[in-house]
């Protein structure tokens, strides 16, 4: 049978079949571009795909004072932001590679950073050790002093002395979106990644808040303190 023979409805039939070919030879196309696209735009999304889990997994358990907290949907690393430690020296996320880290950025003239302190000093001694720490980062940009005679006056005595006298941290995770005000506090999985992040202050030392840090960690509380 010659094409000119060929019946008008079997033309349709195969003009459909190709079309439908086609369709899902672009289809496929589309997906394939769309795909490494979005890993080109987001290239840490394997490896914070596990803070993404714990994010989830936590999400349940932040009520009252944590409600505010905002879990990870979605793969992010944090900027490693660089800082200085009580002498000096250089240090930046990075450092705490392998850790889980509770990461607070506070003030002298915040009032609510200064209320909060305590919180973060007490969840540093019940879970600070080997495998978290709260890592607060003083941003005031002047008179070094003032934050250190702060914290010596409240009785802190747990937690690590960091500090930028730039601010620049803060800038920083501004700029990525993660910090409007403060305090400003993120919770980093161990690959550097966010799990979730808090605008504003909270009883981190609460019952509430102890056992939402410790399911992000992985250990109960008494066996996650270093002694």
């Amino acid at each position: 049978m010659t094409e000119q023979s060929v019946p008008p409805r079997d033309k349709i039939r195969r003009w459909r079949l190709l079309s439908a070919v086609a369709a899902i030879g672009i289809a496929a196309g589309l997906a394939g571009v769309y795909g490494i696209a979005h890993l080109r735009s987001n290239p840490d999304a394997a490896a914070c795909a596990p803070a993404v889990k714990i994010g989830q997994h936590i999400a349940p358990l932040a009520q009252g004072e944590l409600a505010a907290l905002t879990v990870a949907h979605t793969p992010f690393r944090v900027p490693n932001i660089a800082f200085k430690d009580a002498e000096g020296h250089d240090r930046s996320l990075a450092d705490w590679h392998g850790r889980t880290v509770l990461l607070n950025l506070w003030a002298t003239w915040c009032v609510p950073c200064r209320r909060e302190m305590p919180a973060l000093d007490k969840l540093q001694s019940e879970l600070g050790g080997t495998g978290f720490e709260v890592v607060a980062v003083n941003i005031n940009t002047r008179d070094p002093q003032k934050p250190r005679a702060f914290l010596k006056e409240i009785g802190v005595t747990h937690l690590a002395y960091y500090s930028d006298e730039s601010a620049k941290v803060f800038q920083s995770l501004k700029l990525a979106g993660k910090a409007f005000g403060m305090p400003t506090t993120l919770l980093v999985g161990r690959s550097g990644c966010e799990i979730g992040e808090m605008a504003g202050p909270a009883e981190w030392s609460s019952p509430t808040g102890v056992k939402l840090v410790s399911a992000a960690i992985g250990a109960a509380p008494n066996t996650a303190r270093e002694n």
